[in-house]
Parts: structure tokens; sequence; C-alpha cells
């Protein structure tokens, strides 16, 4: 591979995440009137000053200052860290039952008290990400207790893996839907791969042999539950006993599943284990290369029985393709998966990136035309999947830029 143009790729990435995306969050997601973040913010800038806050998105925006600081060590995303733990904290931590609740008022009055599995996994991943940047002992000492929360409330201690849902008290909840487009199934892979993302980082914190045990398991249950090895494509929910109740998958989901389980392996330190996910992992991002790219480089939506049925384009597949490829090439030395990265990143920079308000759009169609009808900033759209997938992106190219690995 030419090193001018690994080194132009990264200072694009460079670029992006410190004079666009950086940018726009500092200036325009704190919220003045209210405290904590602004919870709903439209493609043109204008605040919903009555919207509700979401666990998401207050999580994603903790885990993303926090990462941001210990890259470039800028204080104004420390101060906004700290920002959004105190929040959390304050809001979202239930005292009583453990767990974080799903959605307060735009003041802070808890509007939604169930313990979403998928939230509480983020929650857990951004208390990570903030102890690595401060080494804040009260930020350890609650991500054990959260940890402990999910083990004891949503672990299936019969057919393995976690099930969606629990109401404020722990107990299962009948309706276990994530949002109204799911389905209401015992278990889903979304819900186990931001488990997979949030156990990995825990454990390069944490190393507690029940972390790496069920880090194992949560691997093993990709490799051989939500895993379709005909067609190499994840299943999206199923029953108690893992049985598909989905026949669709997503693109975006099956490439960033592809990097993260690459990361959950490393991070267990077992050579066998990380062989065995790298050929997964490769497995993946060919069948994503080969069926989910548009001619202009933008990666489809959702597909189903090896034809795509969602042609939509929406600004976190783009993310989390970029990542996977990079993470494919650094795997394989194909130069085909840098191409893909490539391609996939230059159809960011002309399409999901917003050149006149900042950030990135929501989505645009297969012809190019924006969804202005989606908000920029909301309890679902924040800057978790487009800064993770500039950090990321920079760390798998710097080795062949300096000559070292930064992961």
């Amino acid at each position: 591979m030419d090193n001018k143009a690994v080194e132009h790729f990264t200072h694009r990435l460079e670029r992006e995440l410190m004079e666009n995306i950086l940018p726009f969050w500092l200036e325009h997601s704190v919220d003045h009137e209210n405290g904590g973040f602004v919870g709903r913010m439209s493609n043109d800038l204008v605040i919903d000053a009555a919207a509700a806050k979401g666990l998401i998105l207050n999580t994603r925006l903790l885990w993303t200052f926090s990462a941001v600081y210990r890259y470039n060590h800028d204080f104004r995303c420390l101060e906004l860290a700290r920002r959004a733990y105190d929040y959390l904290e304050r809001y979202f931590w239930d005292e009583q039952y453990g767990g974080a609740f799903w959605q307060t008022d735009c003041r802070g009055k808890c509007i939604d008290d169930k313990k979403k599995i998928y939230g509480q996994a983020f929650y857990l991943y951004a208390l990570s990400e903030f102890y690595l940047a401060t080494q804040y002992a009260p930020a350890m000492k609650q991500a054990v207790a959260l940890f402990q929360f999910i083990e004891q409330n949503s672990y299936d201690h019969e057919f393995g893996g976690y099930f969606e849902t629990c109401n404020r008290d722990g107990s299962l909840a009948e309706d276990a839907r994530l949002s109204d487009k799911d389905l209401n199934e015992k278990k889903s892979m979304n819900n186990h791969l931001h488990l997979l993302e949030a156990y990995t980082h825990f454990y390069r914190i944490h190393k507690d042999p029940k972390i790496a045990d069920r880090l194992w398991e949560l691997i093993r249950l990709f490799q051989l539950q939500i895993l379709d090895i005909k067609t190499i494509h994840f299943h999206h929910f199923f029953d108690e006993r893992w049985q598909p109740k989905s026949s669709t998958y997503t693109f975006g989901h099956d490439i960033e599943g592809s990097w993260l389980l690459t990361e959950a392996a490393d991070a267990l330190n077992n050579d066998a284990l990380s062989a065995e996910v790298n050929r997964l992992a490769l497995a993946l991002s060919s069948t994503v290369c080969k069926e989910g790219i548009d001619q202009d480089g933008g990666l489809f939506y959702e597909g189903q029985a090896g034809a795509v049925i969602d042609t939509n384009k929406e600004w976190w597949p783009q993310a989390e393709a970029v990542v996977g490829f990079l993470n494919a090439w650094r795997l394989s030395g194909k130069e085909r998966f840098f191409a893909a990265a490539l391609k996939i990143w230059t159809f960011i920079e002309n399409r999901i990136v917003d050149k006149q308000h900042g950030d990135w759009f929501w989505r645009v169609s297969r012809d190019g035309e924006v969804d202005h009808n989606e908000p920029k900033v909301s309890e679902w759209k924040g800057p978790y999947h487009n800064t993770r997938a500039c950090l990321e992106s920079i760390r798998r190219l710097k080795p062949n830029v300096e000559g070292e690995l930064r992961l």
C-alpha cells in the first residue's frame, strides 16, 4: 500500500473530526436552559427545549468527550465529559434498584423507568472510557455496580445470553422492544452486540475473570447462534432458546460486528480464539463488501435473502463500514478492503457531511436526497458513531504511517 494514500486518508479523517464533528458538538450540545445536554435539535439547528433526554444520547456523549480527550487532551472535552458523567449520575442512575432509567423529561425527571439492557450496555461502555480518561475511582465503582445489575437481572442461566428489558425493580418486562420498529422478542443481535462492545471495554479496565467468561460466551453466541452460517449475516431477533424470529439483516450491524468481535477476542489475549474470530470478521467483511455497497460507495441499510430491501444510506452504517473494512485490511493485507473503506469515506464527505450546519445528516436516499425531517440531535442521533469511526480508523492507519499500533 502506498504510504501517501494512507497518510492522505488519515489526514482526511483527522480533519473531519477536528474541524467538523468535534466543533459541532462542543458548540451546540450543551443545554444552557435546563442543564445537561440538548435532547433534540433539527437539521437546521432549531432546539426543542422541551424534548426528553435519553439514556443513549447522554451515554454516547460521555463516551465521545472522554474518548476525544484521551486522543487530543482538549480540556473542553474533559469538561463536557464530566458534565455528562454528573448528569447521568444525578438524573439517570437509580439509587434504589441500580441500573439506569431509559428517559427523563427536559428537566431530568424520570418519565420511563425501564431498564433496557442496550442502554445499560452503553452506560457501561461510557463509564469505562471515562475511567480511562480520568482514572476517577467512583466511575469504576459505578461500572462494577452496573455490570452486576446486568448479570443479576438480565442473564439467562438456562439458554445463555441476555434478555432485552427489565422493569425498574429488575423483573423482566413484557414489552421488551428497544423501539417501536423492533419485534417484541426475548433476545436480539443488537443487544448482544453492544454488550460485547461494553464488556470488552470494561474488561480492559477491570480484569475480573467473570467478565472474561461472559465475553467468551458472547463471542460464542455470535459464532454459533447469531450468525446465519448460510448467508454470513447476523439474524436480528430470537426467542429465549435462540431460535431466529426474523429474516432480515442490516449491513451496518454486520460490518460493525466484524470489528467489535476482533476487539473482543484481542482483549482476551487468546491466539486461537483470535484466529477463529479474525476468519469470521473477514467473512463478514467480504459479504458486506460484495452485497452491501452501492456504485457510489454508500452502504445500503437492509437486506433479506440476498437482496437489498432498503436502499437508504444512514450515517451510522457508513461510519461503521469505514472501521470494519480498515480492520479487514489490517487483518488480511488485501487492498480491496482499503479501497472499500476509502470509497465509503469519500461518499461520507460528498453526501453525509452537512457542510452548511455541521456534523452529519441522518440519512440520504439512493438518489442522494437528504431526509431533512430527521433531526441532527436526538435520543438516537449523537456523535458516537462518526467520532469513533474517525478515531478507530486513524488508529488502524497510523501503524502504516508511524510504525506503531495504537489500539
